[in-house]
């Protein structure tokens, strides 16, 4: 069994909580507020700027050419896919001051950034994967949930759910994929416990979007 079967069939738990979400059920059928949509899409803002950076960082410490440039092009794409979902909300996402995120956005970024520091890269590399697998999952999910008709978030329901999305999340499984072939049982073990941590805050980052969590005063 390759590593990347394994690490999501230890996340599956998780994975299945994340369906359960009220923002998710929610933004299936249409009825999610608006106020907490924007105030999700503000945080993931926030939070991929930060993502894109920390690819980045990952292709700086990769060796083989083809993994750096696939890193690259997955940096650039988070750019991408934020300048898409502002341009698709723009007047609603206007506002007065500067965003801080959350304390779950934060902690998500915080997590990112100490791995990437500290942590051998493969154990860096399966940090960042549940970002593009559980994504794509769920937006896989709610493309074959979904309801059609009317939908005000069918913009972000489309770029996560879509072909050119796929191709990067099965790339960066690939890649991950190569590399724990290399390793040490141990050092796998390390990917995959940073793996389920990294999937655990996909869930929290939703459910805190839903409960637009504020810092205490």
């Amino acid at each position: 069994m390759k590593w990347s079967e394994e690490a999501w069939q230890s996340t599956k738990p998780v994975y299945e909580k994340i369906l359960a979400l009220p923002f998710i059920k929610r933004l299936i059928n249409g009825t999610l507020p608006k106020e907490t949509f924007l105030f999700y899409i503000r945080q993931d803002a926030i939070y991929l700027s930060d993502y894109g950076k920390v690819l980045t960082g990952i292709a700086s410490k990769l060796n083989d050419p083809g993994h750096i440039e696939a890193f690259i092009h997955f940096a650039g794409g988070t750019l991408a896919v934020e300048k898409v979902l502002h341009q698709s909300f723009m007047q609603e996402l206007k506002s007065n001051g500067a965003i801080e995120p959350s304390p779950s956005c934060l902690l998500y970024i915080s997590f990112l950034q100490k791995q990437l520091a500290n942590a051998p890269i493969e154990v860096a590399l399966a940090t960042v994967l549940p970002c593009f697998w559980v994504y794509k999952e769920v937006g896989d999910y709610i493309l074959e949930h979904q309801t059609k008709d009317n939908n005000p978030y069918q913009k972000w329901i489309d770029t996560y759910g879509g072909e050119e999305f796929a191709r990067s999340v099965i790339s960066a499984i690939a890649i991950c994929d190569e590399i724990a072939e290399q390793c040490t049982e141990d050092r796998k073990k390390a990917m995959t416990e940073s793996f389920i941590i990294s999937t655990k805050l996909e869930w929290l980052f939703w459910d805190s979007a839903y409960r637009q969590e504020q810092w205490p005063v």
